[in-house]
């Protein structure tokens, strides 16, 4: 099951995000895996990624493996999505999606900080799924 919690006033198409999230499980052969996403504002994710990674700065996704009860959670920054959108010259739809995918990589146990390799493997991941989502 993907659930979605959105704690912000940002309205969001809740439907598109589970529809990407249940297309990549499928994809990585993870479908039957339950998965939490939460969309937060600009405060709560940098306590958490000070909290977490040791970071005090506000970040677009953070992503918590918890195996007992599925892949985990995805917690995603809509303000700070947007603000991405605008300084890559992108559309925030787009945005979204890239991060949802990246923090999803990241709960199946892709790692970009771990090697070149492994950054690598998760670019050319993203990179596939964004060209299967946006054509």
């Amino acid at each position: 099951m993907i659930e979605v919690n959105n704690l912000t006033t940002i309205k969001i198409d809740e439907e598109f995000l589970k529809k990407i999230a249940q297309k990549v499980l499928e994809r990585e052969k993870k479908e039957n895996k339950n998965l939490s996403i939460a969309l937060i504002e600009q405060g709560r994710i940098r306590e958490l990624n000070k909290r977490y990674r040791g970071k005090n700065r506000v970040t677009d996704v953070l992503a918590f493996p918890t195996r007992e009860l599925g892949l985990g959670e995805i917690v995603i920054c809509l303000r700070e999505v947007k603000k991405n959108a605008k300084r890559f010259s992108s559309v925030f739809e787009k945005e979204l999606v890239r991060v949802l995918i990246h923090g999803i990589l990241h709960l199946l146990g892709y790692d970009h900080e771990k090697s070149d390799a492994q950054a690598k493997k998760v670019e050319e991941k993203q990179n596939y799924y964004l060209k299967l989502f946006f054509k």
